[in-house]
């Protein structure tokens, strides 16, 4: 399974889409979990959004360092991805 944040200038119409989860965890963002590819992901949400809507997806392979996101998102992140460790 492959987890996606995705940035949006609009929230999207419908959430539906070829993800097991969308999940949003601040304002214009989201966490999504999918078998699909980044790119069918990538279109799915940008025929979900209004034409002139701002979009970006990229994978995410590690838990990122994060703040202020909706409770749960840590716990979410680390179930789904790897711990990245710090560099010193």
């Amino acid at each position: 399974m492959n987890v996606y944040l995705a940035w949006t200038s609009e929230a999207p119409e419908d959430l539906a889409g070829p993800w097991h989860e969308a999940r949003p965890i601040a304002p214009g963002l989201l966490l999504l979990e999918s078998a699909e590819t980044l790119s069918v992901v990538y279109h799915a949400l940008k025929w979900a959004l209004p034409q002139e809507a701002s979009l970006i997806v990229s994978p995410v392979h590690q838990t990122p360092k994060s703040r202020g996101m909706a409770p749960g998102t840590t716990s979410w992140l680390r179930s789904r991805t790897t711990s990245g460790g710090d560099r010193a």
